[in-house]
C-alpha cells in the first residue's frame, strides 16, 4: 500500500549528501533505513510523552445502544475490538489507531494494561482470557477482536490456541510479533518474558504444536524493517492448522506499526472481514498486493509504505 510521504523537514538536507557518497542502490536502501530510523525516534519520542496518561487502566463502560433507525435495515454489531500493548509499554501506544478506528465506525473498543511485572506469557494470557469474559458478557457479544502489537500479540495467540480462546477471538491482529522467536538483544536473557520470546524456549514449542479445528483468524502485520525481529520472518504466523494472512510492510519500523495510517488501514480491513476468503479479498482491492498461489489455509499481502 503507498501512502504519501512522511513529512521530516531535516531529510531533505541529508539526501544530497547521503547520494554523493554511496552508491545508487546502495544510498535507495539507506534512504529508507533512514527514513525509518528517523520515524522511528520521532515515535518515541511522543510515546515517552504520552507514556504517563496510559499507565492507569480505562474506565470500563458498557456500550452506549444507538438510536433506532427505521431508515436502515438491521445488521449484526460488529465485535468488540481488544488492544493489547508490547512489552514494557501500555495503552498509550494505541491512541492514534483507537481514534481512526473509531472514526471509521468501530462503536467499542477497549485497550488493556498486563502489568509490567508479569513474568510469564501463560499466566498474561489467562488473564486475558478473564478480561475478555468480562468484556463478552458486558457488550452482550459472543466474541472479540484482538489487536496485539509485539508481546501483546503473542500473549492473544498463546490464549486463542492453547487456552481455548479460539470461542471468543474471532480475528487477532499481530504487529510485529516474534511467533517463531526472536534472538534480537541477547543481553535481555535475564528477564524470564525475554527467555519465552526466544526461538528456542518451551513457550515457542508449544504455539508450532497441532491446533486442529482452532476457530481464530490470524492476520500478521511484519515489517522489512522492525529491529526487534531476528529474524524478520519470525513475525509472520506459519502454522499447517490455522487460518493465517501475513502482510508484509515495507519501510516502517517496530514502533510504527500501531501509528502509521497505512497500516491502520490494513488492520480495518482485516477486522471488516468475516470470512478467510473474504479477507484476502478485501485486503488485495485496497493496494495491498497478494502473492501468487496462496494455500487454502494461509494468504500472503505486501504492503509499501513510501
Amino acid at each position: 500500500m503507498k501512502v504519501t510521504r512522511t513529512s521530516l523537514p531535516f531529510l531533505p538536507l541529508c539526501l544530497p549528501f547521503c547520494q554523493r557518497l554511496l552508491p545508487s542502490r546502495v544510498a535507495g536502501l539507506s534512504m529508507v533505513l533512514l527514513k525509518a530510523t528517523a520515524l522511528e525516534i520521532a515515535i518515541l519520542a511522543g510515546h515517552l510523552l504520552l507514556y504517563p496518561s496510559g499507565m492507569a487502566q480505562e474506565r470500563r463502560t458498557a456500550p452506549t445502544p444507538l438510536p433506532p433507525d427505521t431508515t436502515r435495515l438491521p445488521t449484526e454489531a460488529r465485535p468488540p475490538v481488544v488492544l493489547l500493548h508490547g512489552f514494557i509499554d501500555n495503552r498509550s501506544v494505541f491512541v492514534l489507531l483507537r481514534r481512526n478506528l473509531a472514526q471509521h465506525g468501530t462503536q467499542h473498543i477497549e485497550s488493556l494494561n498486563y502489568s509490567p511485572l508479569t513474568c510469564d506469557i501463560r499466566t498474561a494470557a489467562e488473564l486475558l482470557g478473564r478480561h475478555i469474559e468480562e468484556i463478552c458478557e458486558r457488550t452482550g457479544q459472543d466474541r472479540v477482536d484482538i489487536v496485539g502489537h509485539s508481546l501483546g500479540g503473542l500473549i492473544a495467540r498463546y490464549y486463542a490456541q492453547c487456552l481455548g480462546g479460539d470461542q471468543r477471538v474471532r480475528t487477532l491482529v499481530t504487529l510485529g510479533t516474534p511467533h517463531s522467536g526472536t534472538r534480537v538483544v541477547p543481553l535481555m536473557n535475564a528477564h524470564p518474558i525475554v527467555r519465552q520470546m526466544r526461538p528456542e524456549s518451551t513457550l515457542i514449542e508449544e504455539l508450532s504444536r497441532p491446533a486442529p479445528g482452532c476457530r481464530t483468524r490470524f492476520v500478521s502485520f511484519w515489517s522489512d524493517l522492525d529491529q526487534l525481529m531476528d529474524p524478520l520472518e519470525t513475525a509472520c504466523v506459519d502454522h499447517p492448522d490455522l487460518i493465517t494472512q501475513n502482510v508484509r510492510v515495507s519501510g516502517i519500523g517496530h514502533l510504527a506499526l500501531p501509528v502509521h495510517p497505512a497500516v491502520a488501514t490494513g488492520i480495518r480491513q482485516a477486522l471488516d472481514s468475516d470470512t478467510p476468503e473474504a479477507h484476502a479479498t478485501t485486503v488485495g482491492a485496497s493496494n495491498l498486493t497478494p502473492a501468487p498461489t496462496p494455500t487454502p489455509a494461509s494468504t500472503k499481502s505486501d504492503m509499501t509504505v513510501a
